[in-house]
């Protein structure tokens, strides 16, 4: 007697958990996609600075925010992947239905375009100049997660994965594992939560020693002398009081060194973070602009202090501009 093929299971009705599931699935993995592409080449930017590249972000901010979204997308996919695939098990004809092909099918289409928009990007990036070392690891890390993308859910589309739960199963923890190693790995560039705390505190004390200088300039245009004491510069009028350590409670040292000159001091938790070409390329693309002159706030950790002298040609008193006029 000649076998027959088992007849494919008809397809089960679509209920709107089926329509959920998949939708937030597909949702889901284009978040954990862009989010781990996004560390990935956080990543390859930290370890591979380039002169003409943007500076990086000292908190990490592009890290932290995939970071987050890894730790969050990545887990729900694969939680959402198991109860999709169990459901299926218990009713094959779950295999079946529309919205089952329509989600595998543009998870497909969406990887294939995801391939083709990055390459594309990276290859402009590259031909304007960017570093061989940056745009290859770029260009392996966009193949990689996009053509297993593709493949897994190739296969999928098959049925392989219903044949083989034990395999995806495995699957689901390699990928879980990878994103567990990227998110620790996130911490070796930005730091703990608690340094950049540190890093956040010292932004605030450079920001108020700029504040205290300028209205020591502002008061030496008025008065033709320095304070005496920072408690010279305080003015209700002007709603202006002079700032204090926001991390002791302390205020900041000040000491007159000459008549045009004085120091500035604070006590700082880190050395100023040198993020010089770990951001994206290029940093200009349009102009040369012209270079402009900034004081130097550059600190080490520990007690610092900032040596400042008084231009008068460039910083006149009030009443010598009145006599120019």
């Amino acid at each position: 007697m000649e076998n027959t093929p088992a007849a494919a299971p008809s397809a089960s009705k679509t209920t709107p958990r089926d329509f959920f599931f998949w939708a937030g699935l597909v949702i889901a993995l284009i978040g954990s996609v862009a989010s781990l592409t996004t560390l990935l080449f956080s990543y390859i930017n930290f370890a591979f600075p380039d002169p003409l590249a943007y500076y990086g972000d000292p908190y990490g901010g592009a890290v932290r925010a995939s970071m987050a979204f890894v730790i969050v997308f990545i887990p729900t996919t694969l939680i959402l992947a198991h109860l999709i695939r169990k459901t299926i098990l218990k009713e094959p004809g779950k295999a079946n239905i529309w919205v089952r092909r329509w989600a595998l099918g543009l998870t497909l289409f969406l990887a294939s375009v995801t391939i083709l928009a990055d390459l594309v990007t990276l290859i402009m990036t590259f031909l304007g100049g960017e570093i061989t070392i940056r745009f290859g690891l770029k260009v392996a890390v966009v193949l990689l997660i996009a053509l297993s993308v593709f493949l897994h859910f190739l296969a999928d589309l098959k049925g392989y994965w219903l044949q083989n739960v034990k395999k995806a199963g495995l699957i689901s923890s390699s990928v879980l594992a990878m994103a567990l190693v990227s998110v620790i790995a996130g911490f070796f560039i930005i730091g703990t939560p608690g340094e950049i705390r540190m890093l956040r505190f010292d932004e605030q004390k450079v920001s108020d020693l700029q504040s205290i200088q300028y209205q020591i300039v502002n008061y030496y245009q008025q008065k033709e002398e320095l304070p005496e004491t920072l408690t010279f510069l305080d003015d209700p009028i002007s709603s202006f009081m002079t700032p204090v350590d926001p991390q002791s409670g302390a205020a900041y040292r000040y000491t007159v060194t000459g008549p045009l000159s004085f120091e500035l001091c604070a006590v700082f938790n880190k050395p100023t973070p040198d993020t010089r070409g770990q951001g994206a390329y290029p940093a200009r693309d349009m102009s040369y602009p012209s270079m402009g002159i900034d004081d130097n706030w550059q600190h080490e950790a520990g007690d610092t202090c900032f040596a400042r002298t008084i231009d008068p040609e460039r910083y006149p008193v009030f009443e010598n501009e009145k006599a120019l006029r």
